[in-house]
């Protein structure tokens, strides 16, 4: 397993931005897709964004496409969320996850995560 450690999250008003960081250790960061997951109170895991291994191929989900942005930089080991125009609808916490090869909306295991909260 890679270990993965989240930043960056925290409190911002509705419309506002956020840049999240996940940090991955070990030297086969730059095989793996990687993805976005977020979870908010009650509400089942859900699939924000994946990156394939390169950086040039994206995926994200519907209910951030044209907000977010999914990057990475693979001599730094990190993957990146940038989060514009946010919603309350966005509270959550956010998971940085290497997801299954074949379907980028399922984790195979994740980070503890960081909470971004967005008030209105």
């Amino acid at each position: 397993q890679v270990p993965l450690v989240e930043s960056g999250g925290g409190l911002v008003q509705a419309g506002g931005s956020l840049r999240l960081s996940c940090a991955a250790s070990g030297r086969t960061f730059s095989n793996y897709a990687m993805a976005w997951f977020r979870q908010a109170p009650g509400k089942e895991l859900e699939f924000v964004a994946g990156i394939n291994w390169s950086g040039s191929s994206t995926q994200y989900a519907d209910s951030v496409k044209g907000r977010f942005t999914i990057s990475r930089d693979n001599a730094r080991n990190t993957v990146y969320l940038q989060m514009n125009s946010l919603k309350s609808e966005d509270t959550a916490n956010y998971y940085c996850a290497l997801p299954r090869a074949t379907d980028w909306t399922v984790p195979r295991y994740r980070g503890q995560g960081t909470q971004v909260t967005v008030s209105s």
